[in-house]
Order: C-alpha cells, then structure tokens, then sequence
C-alpha cells in the first residue's frame, strides 16, 4: 500500500499534473494541501474517473485541504474540532484495507510568518489543538497516518542552512517541539526510518534558483503509528514533479506500507 502527501499550491493549476502523477504512480491515498479552491470548485468528477474517491475542504484563494483514496472515505472530519478556526486546514477520514481500518490525518499547517508575530502565536494554538485532537484519535485508531504539508524543519538536516537560518520560521524550537511532541504520542517519523541521501528536501524557494541549487527545506512528513512501523517498508520524496513547467514547490512524499 502507498500514501502520499503533495502540497500542490493550487489545484485549479495543477490539476493536469495531479491526474499525470498519479497514472505514473497510482498510489493507494495522495493527501493534497492549498487546494486554493472553493469546494463549489472541486474537480470530484476528474478523479472520480482516475479512479479515486475523494473528500475536500476548501477556500478561496487560499489554503483548502484533499483526501483521495482507492477506497471509499468514511468518518469524514474537517477542521479541528473545538478550534474556531476560519481557514480549511485540516481533514480526516477512514479508509478500510486487508490489514484493518486506517486512520488518515491530513493538515496544512499554519505557516507562522516569523517568531513573535500574531500568526506565529495562531500556529502554536493551532499545533496545540492538533497534538489534544492526534492523542484522542490513536486511542481510537491505532492505524493512524499523520501527514501534510508541517511547515516545519524539525532538525537541522533538514534545512539547507541550518546555521543562518536558525531561529527563524520553520526552525525554531518552539515550532520543533510540537514536531517533537507528536513523535512522543507514538508517532514515527517515516522518511527517518531509512537511510536518506544528505540534503532530502520536499520544498523549494521558487525564487534565486532554489530548486537548482537544492536551496531547499524538508517540511512535507508522514507519520505512522506504533502500529504501523513495522509495516513501512520504504519512505521516499519524488523530486520530478518540481521540474514541471509551472511546479508546485513542493514534492511529492511516499510512504509504502
């Protein structure tokens, strides 16, 4: 089984690419995030014919949520429940595999701006409200997937300059806490279970030639439950998207159950 995750930055855009990815790699669930579309908007009939059932949730012009699946989606959540929240950041839903139920989790998280500003404070509220409602779902849900865009480095590896960069958005510690936080619920890390080439990155700057020089961060993750673990047999993040003519700035990341 596959699951990925793909920050598409606009899926009116982008749709020909979506649909082109996944004849090439017809994975089993692809998390989609910044949709950048009102549901009224969203091309369910294209998918549908690519042979995917999906669930959205999205807004205009920005932000805005997918889960495409193989198999029919149920116990759909959208947003985080108990946070007000006005922008499309968050669905769930359950798919039923061989193995048993699975859980997916999928998040565009709240980029932050830079430390100390009001929207870095409404990303550690709303980390904050992800980790109360992730707890509450692997009690529930042992076979749990939790993956998206984080919008966060969580070590230096993962940044193309650790050093200059430090302190900044995506790198903070209190952005790598929450990160470390949810690994302490029993979540792993799947692009950590295997050795990975030095500098793996899932986004890019599309400015000064970042995708060339590999100026680039790792932000997009996928993590499994304890549950899971044993189960993952690879974990890879599929660069060839990004040199598309009119590219997401994100890649692709893939895990294989």
């Amino acid at each position: 089984m596959k699951i990925a995750t793909w920050n598409v930055n606009s899926l009116s855009v982008r749709l020909g690419q979506v649909l082109d990815w996944l004849a090439a790699h017809p994975v089993d669930v692809l998390a989609l995030q910044e949709l950048k579309l009102t549901d009224d908007k969203f091309p369910l009939a294209a998918l549908q014919e690519a042979g995917y059932h999906a669930v959205a949730l999205g807004q205009k012009t920005y932000n805005g949520v997918a889960l495409l699946a193989r198999a029919p989606l149920r116990e759909v959540q959208r947003n985080l429940p108990g946070f007000a929240d006005a922008q499309a950041r968050f669905i769930a839903a359950t798919i039923d595999t061989e193995a048993g139920p699975l859980r997916l989790l999928n998040g565009y998280f709240v980029n932050g701006q830079a430390p100390g500003s009001e929207k870095f404070a409404y990303k550690m509220d709303w980390l904050q409200a992800l980790h109360g409602y992730v707890q509450q779902e692997l009690a529930q849900h042992p076979r749990l997937v939790l993956l998206g865009d984080f919008n966060i480095a969580p070590e230096d590896r993962d940044s193309y300059d650790a050093e200059g960069l430090r302190g900044s958005i995506h790198h903070t510690d209190e952005e790598r806490a929450h990160f470390q936080a949810l690994l302490a619920l029993g979540l792993t890390d799947a692009f950590r279970l295997f050795e990975q080439p030095a500098k793996s990155f899932s986004w890019w700057d599309y400015r000064m030639l970042g995708f060339q020089k590999n100026r680039g961060l790792r932000i997009d993750h996928i993590l499994v439950s304890s549950a899971l673990r044993a189960s993952v047999s690879a974990c890879t993040i599929d660069r060839a998207p990004r040199k598309n003519p009119q590219p997401s700035d994100h890649a692709p990341v893939v895990v294989t159950l």
